[in-house]
């Protein structure tokens, strides 16, 4: 499995860019939020990346972040939801929007990526609900009093921040150490982007 590439951007297209390493080119597909975040043709950069393996071909997906590419996987995860609709998805909404949309079942955030009509939309929220429910995230997000255990001053906001992003696979353990810093009167989707910030940096 290849988890990142460094090297040189040869090649970018709308859908797609081309990394050089060790003189090999890698095509790796991409969300437009990926394709805006990266250097100049010709300047190196790093990506993450995500291998689909299919009967008649092998793709690279490539991402900018670790929570645009777990999201990826929390999308692709849902029947019906191919990586060009996972892509589609992360191109016209951040990993914080996508999480603030499922937590609060905006499935009309979702509409705005090509592909996705108001039933798949429904679905997503619905089926990414059910798995956070069954991995036990949900309740733990709703208990204030261990939300408050951590962070003493902690509003609802951080408790929703928790829960949404508990969509991109993180639980309550994992990211209330980081929330310590930041203000909770913050609106989610900040409080959210701070967070994964903080632990990009660990």
């Amino acid at each position: 499995m290849i988890y990142s590439l460094n090297g040189k951007i040869i090649h970018t297209e709308p859908s797609f860019v081309v990394i050089e390493c060790a003189g090999v080119g890698y095509k790796c597909m991409a969300t437009m939020n990926t394709l805006r975040a990266l250097p100049k043709t010709g300047e190196n950069t790093m990506l993450y990346t995500h291998m689909l393996v299919r009967e008649d071909a092998v793709e690279l997906c490539g991402f900018a972040t670790t929570a645009e590419m777990n999201c990826f996987k929390m999308l692709m995860s849902i029947s019906g939801v191919g990586a060009k609709v996972a892509i589609a998805i992360l191109s016209v909404l951040t990993p914080e929007q996508v999480a603030l949309a499922v937590s609060l079942g905006d499935s009309k955030a979702l509409t705005k990526a090509s592909g996705v009509g108001n039933k798949l939309a429904q679905r997503i929220i619905l089926e990414l609900k059910d798995k956070i429910k069954k991995l036990g995230i949900a309740e733990s997000t709703t208990d204030t009093d261990t939300t408050a255990a951590v962070i003493p001053s902690a509003a609802g906001n951080i408790a929703q921040a928790v829960g949404a992003l508990a969509v991109l696979g993180y639980t309550p353990d994992d990211v209330l150490p980081f929330m310590k810093e930041i203000d909770p009167a913050l609106p989610v989707e900040k409080i959210i982007s701070e967070t994964l910030r903080a632990i990009g940096r660990k």
